[in-house]
């Protein structure tokens, strides 16, 4: 066992109610564009970026004509329909101040764009707190690739076992094993415990998690995962 070191930090879902928003925005803008989905097939796939939703959803590239209009119109609804009204969880800034406090380098790493990304930080008022950042403009591919967490690594300038993913969806978890990055996960987004069976640790939401961290201290972790 290891003492943890970093921790890498997912957004929507994890310290954002957002995901919902995602799935309606996607929705709407597939239904713009004359596609019928529905919010049960999108849901299922936040939590993923763009490039892999698309392909997932109704096998769209992202990078296509048609892919492209309907991710800018995506963007376009979300920021101006849900954004301003969406809320952290309970506790999300206090938990971030608890790492904070126990000297833990911190990294954002979200499937969002970089914009998406921004304007989630700032609604939460927590965007003092996290500079280091990384997102799905920064990389070839979101999660459930693993390149986001690769990314978020070379930012904390750690290596994957002294740190440790802390995120609500099962491509969280895929993309940090890939990785060889353990995995906290939160149900507060929507998937149930069974959905997240392969995190290290599962808890309700950040109020949860912090209440477990302030009784029983900075956590550890096994150091022997490998990338797979």
């Amino acid at each position: 066992m290891k003492t943890l070191r970093g921790i890498i930090l997912d957004v929507d879902g994890t310290l954002i109610d957002s995901n919902h928003a995602h799935a309606d925005a996607w929705v709407r803008a597939f239904g713009e564009y004359g596609i019928v989905t529905t919010y049960e097939e999108v849901r299922e796939k936040i939590g993923m970026g763009g490039d892999n939703l698309l392909p997932a959803v109704r096998g769209i590239e992202e990078d296509s004509d048609l892919g492209k209009r309907i991710s800018r119109r995506r963007a376009e609804i979300f920021q101006i329909e849900y954004l301003p009204y969406l809320k952290p969880f309970k506790k999300t800034r206090q938990l971030i101040q608890f790492f904070q406090q126990e000297g833990l380098k911190i990294v954002v790493a979200s499937s969002s764009s970089q914009e998406d990304l921004q304007g989630l930080l700032k609604m939460a008022h927590i965007d003092d707190l996290l500079p280091l950042r990384t997102s799905k403009d920064d990389v070839e591919a979101s999660k459930p690739a693993p390149d986001l967490i690769h990314a978020a690594l070379k930012k904390l300038q750690l290596p994957p076992g002294a740190t440790v993913m802390l995120g609500d969806t099962p491509y969280d978890i895929i993309a940090a094993k890939r990785a060889g990055v353990e995995t906290i996960a939160l149900t507060c987004g929507g998937w149930s415990v069974k959905d997240l069976a392969g995190a290290v640790a599962i808890y309700r939401d950040p109020q949860e998690l912090l209440s477990h961290l302030e009784k029983n201290g900075r956590p550890e972790i096994n150091d022997e995962s490998r990338p797979r």
